[in-house]
């Protein structure tokens, strides 16, 4: 379930809102419009320290692959 930032067209509040499938079309807090505009918005990612490479998963022990054990279809 994503959340997503909208512009309210008719009064320019911006918000949040958690948006499901089966959802009705969001309306704006305020003045109750449906003329919305989906905003262009980043990721969260954690905080704190970086990862680095050692909180990585190894390489495949079979073939070598860049990711995870398991990731190729050498398994």
């Amino acid at each position: 379930m994503p959340i997503y930032e909208y512009a309210c067209s008719a009064c320019g509040k911006e918000f949040e809102k958690l948006v499901r499938q089966s959802s009705p079309a969001p309306e704006c807090p305020d003045c109750h419009s449906n003329d919305l505009r989906k905003k262009l918005s980043a990721f969260a990612a954690p905080s704190g320290s970086p990862a680095s490479a050692r909180d990585l998963p190894g390489a495949c022990g079979s073939c070598g692959h860049p990711n995870s054990p398991g990731a190729c279809s050498f398994r």
